[in-house]
Parts: C-alpha cells; structure tokens; sequence
C-alpha cells in the first residue's frame, strides 16, 4: 500500500474540488427529486441529512462530494489492514475530519438490520447486484437508488451521476466525472502504447482447472476502465456478451477465438501465467508465448482496477504503468 503522503495529492484535488462546489449544495428547494433506475423511479422528498450505501464502493460518491454517510459495506477484498476500510477512503475519511463509520458486512448479503439501525433517509446502491426482492426490502427503511441497466454494469459515472442525483448534487457530481476524466485522458496520452491493443479482464483462472476461461465482458466497469485508456475489447468478449451481463465464459477447447487478444489482466501470481503457458489449451494464446499479463492481487492496487470515484486519482499511474508494460510485451 501506498504510504498517506502520496495518496495525499491526487486525493487532495478531488478535495479541493468538493469544497468548491460546496456553496453550491443541494438546498430545500432542489428537492424533491426523482430517479430513474431499473426498478421504476424513487422519489427524494427533501434534503438528505443521514446518507447510507449498500454494496460496492457506493459510498465513495458522498465522499468525493464532502458528505459523510452514516454507515457503508465493509471492504471485503484489497483491505490489506484489515480495517474494512480501503486506503482512498480512509484517507479522505481524514481530510474530511470525520471518523469511520459503521460499516455494514455484506459477507452473506446485504444487512438490512444493520442498515435500518443507521437511521438513513436515503440509501445509495447506484452500482450493485440488487434483487427486486432486496430493493424492495431496503425501500421500507428508506428510498433508495438502483442501477439503471443492469445488475453490477454501471460504470464509474453512471454511479456519480445516478448517486450525485439523488443527493440533489447533480452539477457537483458532472464536475467530479470531468474532473476525473481530464486524469484519465492524460494518463493515456502518457502511453501511447496502449492504443490499438486489446485487452481481456479474466474474472479468475483456477490453476487445476483451466478447461473454462471466464472474463468479464464489455459490460462491466473494469474492462469500460480499459476503454477509456486506449485498449480495446477483443472480438470475442463482444461477441460473447450478453445484453446486461457483465461476465461471460467460453471453454479452453474453443481458445483460439482469444488469437487477437494482446494483453490478459486477472487475479493471481506468477505461477498462474507460468501454469497457462504449460497447458495443452491455453499456451496456444498469444499471450501465453508473450508474457503480456497483468498480474493482480487481493491488495488495493488490485481492488482499484475496478474503478471507482476515489480509488482512480490513487490507482491510474501504477495501473497505466503494469498495462504498459504489458502492452510494450505484446509488440
């Protein structure tokens, strides 16, 4: 992990951006406001004083735009501290002045006792796997906010924009997207390599069963991240997208329609990329004869390749970085 003082100046700016668009908060007259999201539309009656989020990183939102929610979900992967907290948070949980909150563990699913006992007025769930029957459940303790395609495909702005919205901080919220986008777009234009290759996010390679590659498809916010810095999905993760679905899977015998991949970014250590270039059906990957992996762990760095509003400023240099050099592999 990073030490605080170099989280300190990217986390810094998006700080000072809040406090900039501070004076201009959401005031009474704003509201009531009205969302849309995939299970019909949640109506905000007034001002939101007690502000809770359920599932991943939902809270970051809030917290970007200098409001501290009264409870979220507990950091189950990357909290390399045990604390539940990932470093971005804690970090701008301190320059905030704030003390952590409780955190909800979602280990076994949403924990409606433990959100009802925040005593929120507004719940946060822009990018999460909510069920109808669990929107439903958390409605009854407050409105809530949902995705609006589908479940665990809502990008990094599309939780801004949903999240920000139902806060009544919309402008707020499309200064923080631009504002985060003009790093992204200078990180890419810091390595051109990147642009023209492809890239697939493998979602997990089991070492005694490589029969079945499974990834993440164009849908899911990791390989939109991709995107946005020049890399391109290859054809058969388009092709064997589901509309709404954010993975997809296709067996080891079929592995020669990955022939135009150029890079593979997953969870593991080197043995796994050692592993794949052994076997049968995988070694006959272009990538498996290059070396091009980007090889992730349960830390933040690999938590933050699921981009989110605070963890990009702490992530993208170190990130850009692997997937370049991956990329200079690949040539």
């Amino acid at each position: 992990m990073r030490p605080f003082q170099d989280l300190a100046r990217p986390l810094a700016a998006l700080f000072l951006l809040a406090v900039t668009l501070l004076p201009a908060a959401a005031s009474a007259a704003d509201f009531p406001v009205t969302v849309e999201h995939a299970f019909g539309t949640t109506t905000i009656p007034a001002r939101p004083e007690r502000v809770a989020t359920v599932a991943w990183a939902n809270h970051e939102v809030p917290l970007a735009l200098g409001i501290v929610p009264v409870g979220f979900a507990r950091a189950n992967f990357g909290d390399d501290d045990g604390d539940g907290v990932l470093p971005w948070v804690a970090a701008r949980l301190e320059e905030l002045g704030a003390e952590v909150p409780p955190l909800f563990d979602e280990g076994d699913g949403i924990d409606f006792e433990a959100v009802a006992a925040s005593r929120p007025d507004l719940i946060l769930a822009a990018y999460s796997g909510l069920s109808r029957a669990e929107y439903d459940t958390l409605s009854k303790i407050a409105p809530v906010i949902a995705y609006r395609d589908g479940p665990w495909s809502t990008d990094w702005r599309e939780m801004i924009r949903l999240n920000a919205a139902g806060l009544g901080r919309s402008e707020e919220g499309e200064a923080l997207i631009a504002e985060t986008d003009a790093r992204i777009r200078a990180a890419a234009r810091a390595h051109p390599e990147l642009v023209g290759r492809t890239a697939m996010f493998v979602t997990h390679l089991d070492l005694r069963d490589l029969s079945v590659i499974r990834f993440y498809s164009a849908n899911d916010s990791r390989v939109k991240f991709l995107e946005d810095l020049g890399l391109t999905s290859p054809a058969a993760v388009k092709e064997a997208t589901e509309a709404g679905r954010y993975n997809g899977e296709i067996s080891a015998e079929k592995i020669d329609l990955f022939s135009d991949v150029d890079i593979v970014i997953t969870y593991g250590g080197r043995d796994l990329a050692e592993t794949v270039a052994r076997n049968p059906l995988t070694s006959r990957m272009e990538t498996a004869r290059t070396g091009a992996f980007v090889l992730l762990g349960n830390d933040p760095l690999g938590t933050a390749a699921n981009p989110t509003p605070l963890s990009i400023p702490w992530v993208l240099d170190d990130y850009v970085a692997h997937l370049a050099e991956a990329a200079r592999k690949a040539e």
